[in-house]
């Protein structure tokens, strides 16, 4: 984080004029008034970094100031200045709530020193906030599990291209994680200090989608009672995480794609822009270039979104990650729901039926079948019986292929032996269609090499 917007709180005109001009010339945009009347007026009209104030004023003192600004502003850090310095003075000053206390006169960068030291400071500030809240959270690639070829592929993508500031397009079914994408992207950025900040551009209203965004001052609009700031300035430095993005409005789309551009906002009501330094990731479910040729997306902002595309494999299409998955939400649950005995694992009926099913809601709904198993269980291990909603008939039909499908004995009620005959006749199309080619035949099978040779070994077939 930096600080961009100062408040000069002076009533000595001279004061105000040279403090203006220090600080401009160290590229901070400034304003500067006479009163704390003055001050609190602009306080409730736009949002301010920094405010920098003489103790000694009439009507309103300098510490009356710093009372009711933070309590106006309560994200706003208050300087004071004065030319009676007192250690007596210096204390009441910090108790009211400024972060610091400078003595007039004072030479030009004791006070850019002391503003750059509250910038360090509030930014290891905001840093420890964010590792509490995020302390038991999965960070970065460790919280895309699984072993399979698509993974791996996609942990290497994440890799190259999470140090860069490109702009990047998550695209993939719901519940595959795109989310966690966009974290690891920025967890392993050098912006990983710095706020990340996500929206569902299709769950806020299209009227008020422009503030939330962009923010607004006060009197924007009917309810603006105060200014606000929007979520590209609460994630400047940072990442911010535009979710559903083809739900954005036309109008919107415009307002972004000037953003992405100049790389500089306008809060609504606001007469100036201001510049950011957000990295932008955006996630969808789906098919933008569709939303092109139908008209309902604009093609520069798909382009200007898509310098990256990062696309995420349904689960069906990884089935080698569902155990590592599996061992992962049991270990998550097992703390979250403090389970004692702990869950153990689940058994091999269970991980058949598990490994059958088609997933339609991709790993959330895996997460959520895990989540409330151990919820309902009571042994140490989890059966088949405790994913009873998951319909054997479902597994069957999907995993039939090329609308052949797969004929079962109507006898046949173990779970475990349908999911062998399934797997076998399912290896041997594959190496069929490949002429016994077992490389493109796991390529095929969206299995690993090493699976596909175990399996044979476990088939018997040659």
């Amino acid at each position: 984080m930096a600080f961009h917007h100062l408040l000069i709180v002076d009533d000595e005109e001279s004061m105000r004029h040279v403090l203006l001009l220090l600080l401009q010339e160290k590229g901070f945009s400034v304003r500067a008034v006479g009163s704390g009347e003055e001050a609190l007026q602009e306080l409730e009209a736009r949002p301010y970094d920094v405010v920098l104030t003489d103790v000694r004023m009439p009507k309103m003192s300098g510490i009356d100031l710093v009372k009711r600004g933070r309590a106006l502003a309560p994200d706003t850090l208050f300087l004071v200045m004065s030319a009676y310095g007192s250690e007596e003075l210096a204390i009441e000053a910090l108790q009211a709530g400024a972060f610091d206390y400078v003595s007039k006169p004072f030479k030009p960068d004791e006070i850019v020193i002391k503003l750059r030291m509250a910038e360090e400071r509030e930014r290891f500030r905001r840093q420890v906030e964010r590792l509490k809240a995020e302390l038991n959270d999965e960070k970065g690639l460790d919280a895309l599990i699984g072993d399979s070829a698509a993974m791996q592929h996609l942990a290497r993508q994440i890799r190259k291209i999470a140090p860069v500031k490109t702009t990047v397009l998550v695209t993939g079914e719901s519940g595959t994680g795109k989310e966690l994408v966009a974290r690891a992207l920025h967890e392993l950025s050098p912006r990983s200090g710095q706020p990340f900040v996500g929206v569902n551009c299709g769950a806020i209203p299209e009227s008020l989608m422009e503030s939330e965004l962009f923010g607004h001052v006060k009197g924007a609009f009917t309810d603006a009672a105060r200014s606000r700031k929007g979520l590209f300035a609460e994630a400047d430095g940072g990442t911010l995480f535009l979710d559903e993005i083809a739900e954005l409005s036309p109008p919107m789309q415009v307002k972004l794609l000037r953003v992405l551009q100049e790389e500089e906002i306008r809060p609504v009501g606001e007469s100036r822009s201001q510049k950011i330094d957000v990295r932008v990731v955006a996630a969808t479910m789906k098919d933008l270039r569709k939303a092109v040729a139908a008209g309902t997306f604009r093609e520069d902002l798909y382009y200007r979104l898509n310098v990256v595309n990062l696309e995420l494999p349904p689960l069906r299409a990884r089935n080698d990650d569902i155990a590592p998955l599996v061992s992962h939400f049991v270990r998550k649950y097992n703390v979250r729901l403090r389970r004692d005995p702990p869950v153990r694992g689940v058994t091999d009926e269970a991980m058949a039926l598990l490994r059958a099913y088609p997933w339609p809601g991709n790993v959330r709904e895996l997460e959520n079948a895990i989540e409330r198993a151990m919820v309902l269980a009571d042994g140490e291990v989890l059966g088949a019986d405790a994913f009873d909603r998951l319909a054997p008939a479902d597994a069957r039909s999907a995993m039939s292929t090329s609308g052949k499908a797969i004929l079962l004995d109507e006898s046949e009620l173990s779970i475990k032996q349908a999911t062998r005959r399934i797997e076998e006749e399912l290896i041997r199309r594959a190496l069929e269609h490949t002429g016994g080619n077992r490389t493109k035949a796991a390529q095929l099978l969206e299995i690993s090499h090493r699976a596909l040779l175990y399996k044979l070994k476990e088939f018997g077939i040659r």
